[in-house]
C-alpha cells in the first residue's frame, strides 16, 4: 500500500479529517504528508488538522482537537444530556483559570473559567451529533454551572433544564447537592427544588 493510499484510508476512517500527528504516527514523513494535502486539495481547519472539501465537519470534535483542555459545559452540556430541546446557538466550554481564551472567544465560543480544583468535578464524555466522543460535564455539574451563571443564561433555559432534570429517573440528587455545596449554589438550588419536588 502506498503512503497516499495509507493517508486516504486514515482520512476515510476519520470522515474526511486528517491530523498531521496521525500521519507522523503512521510513519509518514511531513514532506509526503504536505504533498498529499496539496494533491488532495485539503483545507486547513486548524493547526495540524486538515479536512476534505466535501466532508461534513464535526465542529464540536474539531474544537475538542484544537483545544483538548476545553470541556463542553453550560448550554452545550444541557443539550448533550437532553435537558433542553434547543440546540445551542454558540458553543460553551469551561477551561482552568489561567488559560488564555482569546482565540476561542474570537471564534464566537462562550468561555467560562474555573479554579483548577473544581475543573474536573463531574467530568464525563458525550457524543457529538456526528458520533465523536468529547469531554463534557455530567448532568449534576451542568445544573450547578447554569445556576452559577444564571445572569448570563436565559431564565427560561435554566428553569426548563431544572424541570427536566427533576422529572428524570436517572437523576442523582445526592450528587447534585454535593456539587451545589462545592460550587456555592446550595441555597439557590434548594429554593428551586422546594418548588419543583
Amino acid at each position: 500500500m502506498s503512503q497516499f493510499q495509507q493517508l486516504d484510508k486514515l482520512m476515510e476512517s476519520q470522515n474526511g479529517m486528517l491530523r498531521t500527528r496521525q500521519a507522523l504516527e503512521a510513519g509518514i514523513s511531513k514532506p509526503v504528508f504536505y504533498q498529499f494535502v496539496r494533491f488532495r486539495d485539503l483545507e486547513q481547519a486548524s493547526h495540524g488538522i486538515y479536512i476534505s472539501k466535501d466532508s461534513w465537519v464535526d465542529t464540536m470534535y474539531l474544537l475538542h482537537l484544537r483545544c483538548p483542555q476545553a470541556i463542553f459545559s453550560h448550554e452545550v452540556a444541557l443539550y448533550f444530556h437532553d435537558l433542553t430541546d434547543r440546540e445551542p446557538l454558540k458553543y460553551s466550554v469551561t477551561v482552568k483559570t489561567g488559560y488564555n481564551p482569546t482565540k476561542l472567544k474570537a471564534d464566537g465560543i462562550q468561555v467560562y473559567t474555573i479554579k483548577e480544583e473544581l475543573y474536573e468535578i463531574g467530568l464525563t464524555s458525550a457524543q457529538t451529533p456526528f458520533g465523536h466522543e468529547v469531554p463534557a460535564y455530567d448532568k449534576e455539574r451542568t445544573i450547578c454551572d447554569i445556576l452559577r451563571s444564571r445572569n448570563r443564561i436565559e431564565t427560561q433555559t435554566f428553569q426548563d433544564a431544572l424541570k427536566s432534570y427533576v422529572r428524570r429517573k436517572d437523576k442523582d440528587l445526592r450528587r447534585l447537592l454535593q456539587y451545589a455545596k462545592l460550587f456555592r449554589v446550595e441555597i439557590i438550588l434548594n429554593n428551586y427544588l422546594k418548588v419543583l419536588l
